[in-house]
């Protein structure tokens, strides 16, 4: 599909390209926020803010000793395994302003996951909270690291709220294990002790430099990291933070010319809030309220009380959590402009009492970690259409093909395929996985996403192509039918899969999460979705969970299911 097919096809007051010469690299968007704003708040957590000018000079002082105290040198990889708080900024902008690559690191990562990252990244440093050094301290030696630095929980905080909170965490929380890492620095006492000696400018500054080795998943296999470089990046900053530029319905910018108070609970070690929330809205001048374990729900809505917000990034799972809570229906919507749904399906359900409760709509988006990671956004001025996750986002070019590899027509459902400059370099030290990822012509990212999309731009994702269910011959989506499933009021949560079946090959298992009071069936289910879908679209098996597997942001994790109920079957057929 032609680049000019979607010219015209976006939001009202969203242009069809960007300038990518605007900036050199994307620390030098960073470093024009630092004095373009400096005295404007920048992030919020565990109720304490610091400016742009306070993460311009905490951050200098990191660069000075990373420079200055260390062996690192430009191009060498830094890990950040850290929660939402106020060292991560200082962190990122720091080690890219002393010219080192960011390998963001989920906390959550099991040991062997934390050494296949490092040592495939060549990561020769670490940045950890103390909660998660045990580990550290398990797998140093198999790793590559030659510096490690430690920070607690509340280390950017005032002394009083900074001692009460971390000996909170520590010794009634019981949150630190003990651990023993006697070469670990403080980033608190380096930040102390460098804090007004500045920085030799050193930063990575070719376009096709990488900036960010950024690990998928890996729910299909081994992790793979995706190289980000500063025009991928750029060009993603520039995309994501137009959702602040668009019109309203008489032609005036939906948030105006002030300050925005966006809410940050996804985790910045996500792509998704690391694009959005340390590049794209800081270079903006916004102001982020950095949520630390967005699953304590009740600490989360009191985070946000003391805050007019204006917009909420989140996810499905998130939205629910919520609504769930009466706190939450206390907080003053009066100035939120937009909610932005990503990173996993979107239950229409959802969305509506979403917009029934706080008077805005849901605007799901699309990306993936290759595409680091915005590719398709919904407008946030009433314009969002409900199933889709909008349309392209700027410079940026879609198409769906066949198994034959052929683009097929509008309206037809298709593998998914990206063009843009978002599109990452490729995979680190794996090339041949970055030929598998791109068309023959090496011109189109494969996403592996089943999709359509209709004659104004606008995509819907029908499902994985992992995840498709063939029952007879018949593709089946594991998204339609939970998308049926979950709005059923006793339903809290579901997930399909395809199992094994003598008669049609495959059938469709449902995993399900129902009402704490509800007595819910099989059967009950099965009559529920005889009129809203197919007879072979309808679940066989069901399995009733008090809770399903998902990843650190919410993503039901399906191959997860599909393992267990493998591995159930084996052990069946054994006992037999």
């Amino acid at each position: 599909m032609e680049a000019s097919f979607w010219n015209g096809k976006r939001a009202p007051g969203i242009s069809d390209s960007i300038d990518l010469a605007q900036y050199g690299s994307a620390i030098d968007a960073i470093e024009e926020a630092f004095i373009k704003y400096a005295d404007k708040p920048a992030f919020t957590s565990l109720g304490h803010t610091l400016s742009y000018q306070e993460i311009n000079h905490y951050s200098a002082a990191f660069a000075h000793y990373l420079q200055n105290q260390t062996s690192l040198v430009p191009g060498d990889a830094i890990a950040i395994q850290m929660l939402n708080t106020l060292q991560y900024p200082v962190a990122v902008f720091g080690a890219l302003r002393a010219g080192l690559r960011i390998v963001n690191t989920n906390p959550l990562y099991t040991e062997p996951e934390m050494i296949h990252q490092f040592n495939d990244s060549g990561a020769k440093a670490l940045l950890c909270m103390d909660i998660f050094a045990k580990s550290v301290e398990n797998i140093q030696k198999e790793t590559s690291l030659e510096l490690i630095i430690t920070t607690s929980l509340a280390d950017m905080l005032p002394r009083m709220k900074r001692v009460l909170i971390n000996s909170t965490v520590k010794h009634i929380k019981k949150m630190v294990p003990n651990y023993h890492l006697p070469q670990a620095v403080s980033f608190r006492k380096v930040l102390k002790q460098h804090l007004g000696k500045g920085f030799t400018p050193a930063h990575l500054d070719k376009p096709d430099d990488t900036i960010v080795l950024q690990y998928t998943g890996g729910t299909t296999g081994v992790a793979k990291s995706a190289e980000l470089t500063n025009t991928n990046i750029i060009a993603n900053m520039l995309q994501a933070g137009v959702v602040t530029h668009q019109h309203d319905e008489h032609g005036k910018p939906l948030l105006g010319d002030g300050q925005a108070i966006m809410v940050a609970p996804l985790p910045l070690y996500h792509i998704y809030s690391f694009t959005v929330h340390l590049m794209a809205f800081f270079r903006l001048g916004q102001h982020s309220i950095l949520i630390a374990n967005p699953r304590d729900t009740e600490t989360f809505i009191k985070a946000m009380k003391p805050f007019k917000i204006n917009g909420l990034m989140g996810l499905n799972t998130l939205f629910v959590s919520l609504m769930e809570s009466p706190s939450f229906k206390l907080l003053d919507f009066s100035e939120l402009k937009f909610t932005l749904s990503g990173g996993t399906a979107l239950m229409d359900d959802t969305a509506k009492r979403w917009k029934a409760l706080t008077g805005v709509g849901i605007s799901e988006a699309y990306g993936l970690t290759e595409c680091s990671p915005a590719v398709c956004m919904n407008p946030i001025n009433g314009l969002e259409r409900l199933g889709t996750v909008g349309q392209a986002m700027q410079h940026t070019a879609l198409k769906c093909i066949n198994v034959l590899g052929e683009e097929v027509p509008i309206g037809e459902r298709g593998e998914l395929c990206v063009k843009g400059p978002q599109v990452m370099k490729g995979y680190w030290n794996r090339p041949k996985a970055t030929r598998e990822s791109f068309t023959q012509d090496g011109q189109w990212l494969l996403t592996g996403d089943i999709a359509i999309i209709d004659a104004d731009g606008f995509v819907s994702i029908v499902d994985r192509v992992k995840d498709m269910i063939i029952v007879s011959g018949f593709n089946v989506f594991p998204n339609e039918i939970e998308g049926v499933v979950a709005t059923h009021p006793d339903v809290v949560n579901c997930a399909a899969i395809g199992v094994e079946d003598a008669k049609t090959g495959e059938a469709v298992k449902l995993y399900v999460v129902i009402q704490d009071n509800a007595s819910l069936t099989g059967e009950d289910i099965r009559t529920f979705c005889k009129n809203k879908l197919t007879g072979y679209k309808i679940p066989r098996q069901f399995e009733f969970r008090s809770e399903l597997p998902m990843s650190p942001v919410g993503k039901i994790l399906r191959r997860k299911l599909k393992d267990d109920n493998s591995a159930t079957e084996e052990a069946r057929k054994r006992s037999a």
